[in-house]
């Protein structure tokens, strides 16, 4: 919701608020968009692809986006997305570094910050940031919202979610994806941890009966992670278990067949 409407020289702004309630001030119409978190960079341009004008190199849906490349999410080049002008940047509390956010924020470039640790604060974060962008909530957001409206109602299994080795690290409490799994009957053991992805010793864990392995952002597979455990472990996709945006409108059915 907008908190204020006003014109800075012959343009209409708002001042609106992101997830974190920092306020961002916007143009009426913006038409330049950086995205420095992939999720994000795959819902805007499920939505209007002209927005985009620059994403990070790791930004990798829709593989045909055409735009120009800032680095990465933890090292985005701060010059560059100030050489494209951009009306505002997309950013994610725990992707992004506060350090670089604040960067831009200095340089008079407007930050629009997502924060959810749920589902349901994920489709509610994107309804918010692509209708202060757009003007309008997609199509294909109201498709996710529908997919995950029914609660799971089969069989419970415990389960330890690796998402890192070497060290080896995993899902903790109050994260996005373990949220997304417990919606799938998948409880993560780890879940009361007071780190959100703490380094775990693989013979200390709680009992568990199931090994979730996602392909990022360590690069799980058939051949590196299974190995390591004695209960069962099964590949996932990173995608459609870690991003929130257009993924999540086959994620359910994707992760539930890979879990199955």
């Amino acid at each position: 919701m907008a908190t204020s409407l006003r014109t800075i020289g012959s343009t209409a702004v708002r001042t609106l608020l992101d997830d974190q309630q920092n306020p961002v001030l916007l143009p009426a119409t913006p038409t330049r968009v950086v995205s420095i978190v992939p999720s994000l960079t795959e819902s805007v341009a499920a939505t209007d692809a002209r927005l985009l004008v620059g994403a990070t190199d790791w930004c990798t849906h829709p593989a045909d986006l055409e735009v120009t490349r800032v680095r990465g999410p933890k090292n985005p080049d701060l010059e560059r997305i100030a050489g494209l002008a951009p009306d505002v940047v997309l950013a994610n509390a725990e992707e992004n570094r506060a350090v670089d956010l604040d960067a831009l924020r200095a340089a008079g470039i407007a930050v629009w910050v997502t924060a959810p640790a749920t589902v349901g604060e994920a489709l509610d974060s994107l309804d918010r940031m692509l209708s202060a962008i757009t003007g309008s909530s997609p199509s294909w957001l109201g498709a996710a919202r529908e997919t995950w409206r029914t609660p799971y109602a089969g069989p419970r299994r415990r389960a330890v979610i690796p998402i890192w080795r070497r060290p080896w690290m995993a899902l903790g409490r109050d994260t996005f994806a373990g949220d997304l799994l417990a919606r799938l009957g998948i409880d993560n053991v780890l879940a009361d941890s007071a780190e959100r992805y703490p380094r775990i010793e693989l013979d200390a864990l709680p009992p568990y009966d199931l090994v979730v392995l996602p392909d990022e952002p360590y690069a799980f597979s058939a051949d590196d992670g299974p190995e390591a455990f004695a209960a069962p472990a099964l590949c996932v996709s990173g995608r459609h278990l870690t991003w929130y945006g257009p993924s999540l409108v086959e994620a359910r059915a994707v992760l539930s067949g890979q879990l199955a």
